[in-house]
């Protein structure tokens, strides 16, 4: 199935938080270097960010940036509305 973008941004950072290289209560990187890292324009980095923070896996604090929750929804929460793999 084709995917945009910024869904694959998302399922990769989704991957890095799930596996412990993110931690719960890590920082991600800025959306300006996330996207130079992506080769993505900044758009499509916060369009990726918002789908994480929808989804209960992250969440954004002003002027701080984005950070991984405490506590992780389930893996399959997305597989629903066919976002998930």
């Amino acid at each position: 199935m084709a995917q945009y973008e910024w869904q694959r941004i998302a399922h990769a950072i989704e991957e890095e938080i799930r596996s412990g290289r993110i931690p719960p209560g890590g920082a991600l990187s800025s959306i300006t270097r996330l996207a130079e890292t992506y080769g993505v324009a900044d758009r499509t980095i916060r369009r990726a960010l918002r789908d994480l923070r929808e989804r209960g896996l992250i969440e954004t604090l002003p002027h701080k940036g984005s950070f991984v929750v405490d506590v992780l929804p389930p893996a399959d929460a997305g597989e629903e509305d066919g976002t998930a793999d």
